[in-house]
């Protein structure tokens, strides 16, 4: 198993990502993300993998990916679609510095999900739980 790690440009929370991917699900029918690169790894990233999203620095939530298909965008250039499952999933907050495109992400490197992170973990703002587990605190 492996995951991609990706900067949510344009997103201000998991609630924003999670709105504007509703819309785009009404509209075409299906939540992807389009990238000009095909990941080689595919076939791990496809057996268990997710996306984890980076929102205004700190990787803030996941998405499984659940297939990769071939496409073509409007200006005629070959992509691939990435696939995702609709439910975005809480991680542990995780600050994450910028870079272009997307990156494979080890399952060890993964943040966990929130649920897993113990008791009122989802209470602590974003920021200050990011610099708690910066901290090893959290």
């Amino acid at each position: 198993m492996l995951h991609l790690i990706k900067l949510s440009v344009g997103s201000d929370s998991v609630d924003s990502l999670r709105r504007w991917q509703a819309m785009r699900r009404k509209q075409v029918g299906r939540v992807f993300h389009r990238t000009r690169m095909t990941p080689r790894r595919g076939a791990e990233l496809l057996d268990g993998g997710s996306i984890y999203w980076v929102i205004k620095g700190v990787v803030r939530a996941r998405q499984r990916l659940i297939g990769l298909e071939p496409a073509v965008d409007e200006n005629a250039r070959r992509c691939v679609l990435l696939l995702l499952d609709p439910a975005l999933v809480p991680t542990v907050p995780h600050a994450h510095r910028a870079f272009q495109g997307w990156r494979y992400l080890s399952p060890e490197d993964a943040p966990a999900d929130l649920v897993r992170a113990g008791d009122g973990a989802e209470t602590i703002p974003a920021e200050m739980a990011a610099a708690l587990h910066e901290l090893g605190l959290l």
